[in-house]
């Protein structure tokens, strides 16, 4: 009976280990690409949305003019001395696509039925490349939900491009700090195309297209990374020393001293009906 235990014991663990090898060689490293390491937005670039052009008007943005007269607003209220469409000032997160502008480096973990895509300052964001469909009733997010795919281009047996599809989006987000808008009805779909440069593997590309009801037609703009020599990982929780202050819907500023100030010229104070008045 003790042999015949042990026996049977001896079936299970190498079944295990069988299962475990298969799951091992299922994850064959040597398939998918070396995205490791930090990347960051090459240096020449800003955080506008699309690297190549200006921000704000210069962009070009194919907005409908509903959409395009919300920018003109954002940007004379900037003007002004306010924030505009910009909404990143209160610490929410900036959401897709405009989270991929990496203000801060951002890392990439491969797994094979995820990728990861790590930011300083925002949650991370997951990537499923698993063969899963869109869920019906997830919770919208800033990030969205995406679906990925790997692609075998040149057909040499190694993955070499991720294409994403990302939807199921909440808002409200813009695609840079100049209130450059997405549509209130955050149906948005953003579909990307993330590979490594042919001629230089230290710079990946990331071809973003959008597709918004803000857009008269589909958008798309390259980000590119660049690998970073020298890697330092920095905690920036924007909750931390952020000098601004929402009250209602009006921002004011937080001075050195740690009094209420206004945040533009002439700029009328919170209402204080609740607060029992003392005289000096």
């Amino acid at each position: 009976m003790h042999i015949h235990r042990t026996s049977i014991g001896a079936i299970a663990i190498a079944a295990t280990l069988s299962l475990t090898l298969t799951a091992a060689l299922a994850h064959d490293e040597t398939k998918y690409p070396d995205w490791s390491g930090q990347w960051a937005k090459p240096g020449r670039f800003g955080n506008q949305w699309d690297p190549a052009k200006p921000p704000g008007i210069g962009q070009q943005a194919p907005l409908t003019p509903e959409y395009q007269a919300v920018l003109q607003a954002s940007l004379a209220d900037q003007a002004d001395g306010g924030q505009g469409g910009d909404t990143r000032y209160t610490c929410i997160s900036t959401g897709m696509p405009r989270m991929m502008t990496p203000v801060r480096p951002i890392e990439f973990i491969v797994l094979p039925a995820l990728t990861y895509v790590v930011f300083e300052n925002n949650m991370p964001r997951r990537i499923y490349t698993d063969g899963r469909a869109f869920p019906k009733d997830d919770e919208p997010s800033y990030a969205g939900y995406s679906i990925g795919k790997w692609i075998d281009e040149d057909r040499d047996g190694r993955f070499d491009v991720l294409e994403v599809e990302t939807r199921n989006l909440k808002g409200p987000r813009t695609y840079e700090a100049s209130g450059l808008p997405l549509h209130n009805d955050n149906e948005s779909v953003i579909r990307e195309r993330i590979y490594l440069d042919k001629a230089d593997k230290n710079l990946l590309h990331d071809e973003i297209t959008t597709y918004d009801h803000a857009l008269t037609r589909p958008w798309t703009v390259d980000k590119t990374y660049r690998r970073e020599t020298k890697v330092f990982w920095y905690e920036a929780i924007c909750g931390e020393n952020n000098n601004h202050v929402v009250i209602g819907k009006d921002n004011y500023f937080l001075s050195g001293d740690g009094m209420l100030m206004p945040a533009r010229k002439d700029q009328a104070p919170p209402d204080l009906r609740y607060f029992k008045h003392t005289r000096k």
